[in-house]
């Protein structure tokens, strides 16, 4: 059985933490009655090594192995 690697992409909204930072992923969910759209956020906690990323910049992650109590993410370099 192939393993597929859950990769997000998302905004920092946070990088005051050493070498973790915080990244909102928003969606669109359609509301089952009213047949609208509406936006649902989620945060995650994100590995950042190098500390590069900054608040507002766009980033991509994948899942990992469990790093830290609440971070199972690490930041995708290019």
């Amino acid at each position: 059985m192939e393993k597929k690697d859950r990769k997000f992409k998302g905004t920092v909204v946070s990088d005051k933490m050493q070498k973790t930072i915080v990244v909102r992923v928003d969606s669109f969910k359609m509301h089952p009655q009213l047949k609208k759209r509406y936006r649902v956020s989620k945060k995650y906690k994100v590995h950042d090594e190098k500390s590069q990323y900054k608040m507002g910049e766009i980033v991509e992650f994948v899942e990992c192995r469990p790093l830290s109590k609440n971070k199972r993410w690490r930041v995708v370099y290019k």
